[in-house]
């Protein structure tokens, strides 16, 4: 049962008052009275049977006032329930937004920029699946927590830019923040998609811890390193400083996310161009989708009348009797 209108319920106090001052009320003496010597005698007489259903009023009138109180509430029961089977993936997209992500090896734009468009377009296909976004750089932050609204992760990720968080590459501390979003959920339609450009730098805890945890949970972690063979530099006049290479994936780089990614159960990629990268996350489309059975409610049966009609009876019957046998003088 629910309340469509809860916040009258507040009301309840106020029936709640008048029956603790009538309790009150009964255990406090008269504050004035006149003695009658005389009549000492009748107090040996029982009390008539009027005079035992003197609160009999007031008691109607609290409990019709509860009861209505009640009705405004609208208490509800479900109607119409029926069960749906839904098939649906829960994912979290890790997504590096550290200045290396500037390089121009990925053309048009940047890396970050090519990234943003391929999640893009990847979130807009998801419907029915739960989608958050974690960015990281020297910290992590999550831009999107789980959310079925695929339109507006994808305004999330339009407002991703380089320059938001310090510079760095904490991977271990991005994985374990996503990783916080999931493990509630059914393990077997869940899993992390890190989309990086280098090695873990800085952070806690460690790729490899965050990799155990997922495992130890059942969540899978795919990584995809995005970086071309011939790097050729970074955009906003960024300049290389003499016999420095550009910065791209490197064997051990590569090392280090295939570990994490088969530790967890998930794969390694390698998307050296964003016609590969949209290739890749094509492949992870078909993640396994765990069935859940949700009971879903179409309709509700109102219930006030039943408060409604003894309420006014109720509030009828004290009417009637304080104006006729249980009538009292001023």
């Amino acid at each position: 049962m629910r309340f469509a209108d809860p916040w009258f319920l507040v009301l309840l106090a106020l029936p709640a008052a008048l029956a603790l001052r009538l309790v009150l009320r009964r255990r406090e003496p008269p504050t004035e009275r006149i003695g009658f010597p005389a009549l000492a005698f009748l107090a040996s007489e029982p009390t008539p049977r009027r005079a035992r259903w003197r609160l009999l009023p007031d008691t109607l009138g609290i409990a019709a006032l509860a009861l209505l109180v009640l009705a405004l509430a609208r208490p509800q029961v479900p109607h119409d329930v029926r069960e749906v089977k839904s098939q649906a993936r829960n994912l979290m997209l890790a997504l590096d937004i550290s200045s290396s992500m500037k390089a121009t090896d990925f053309k048009p734009g940047n890396r970050l920029e090519v990234a943003r468009r391929v999640l893009g377009d990847f979130a807009r296909q998801r419907q029915g699946d739960l989608l958050g976004l974690v960015i990281f750089a020297g910290r992590s932050f999550l831009q999107a927590p789980l959310t079925p609204d695929t339109d507006l992760l994808g305004e999330m990720l339009g407002r991703v830019d380089i320059g938001q968080l310090p510079d760095g590459t904490a991977i271990g501390t991005a994985l374990a923040l996503a990783l916080s979003q999931l493990k509630d959920l059914p393990n077997r339609a869940s899993a992390i998609v890190l989309i990086t450009d280098g090695a873990n730098n800085t952070g806690t805890p460690t790729p490899f811890v965050a990799a155990e945890a997922a495992h130890a949970v059942g969540v899978r972690i795919h990584t995809i390193g995005v970086s071309a063979p011939d790097s050729t530099g970074f955009n906003d006049g960024f300049v290389w400083r003499q016999g420095r290479t550009p910065d791209r994936l490197t064997s051990s780089d590569e090392r280090v996310l295939r570990r994490i990614a088969e530790r967890s159960g998930g794969k390694y990629y390698r998307a050296t161009d964003p016609e590969a990268l949209t290739r890749i996350m094509e492949e992870l489309d078909p993640l396994e989708r765990e069935e859940v059975r949700i009971s879903e409610t179409r309709d509700y049966r109102e219930l006030y009348a039943w408060l409604l009609l003894p309420g006014l009876l109720l509030l009828a019957a004290e009417l009637l009797l304080r104006a006729t046998r249980l009538r009292t003088l001023p």
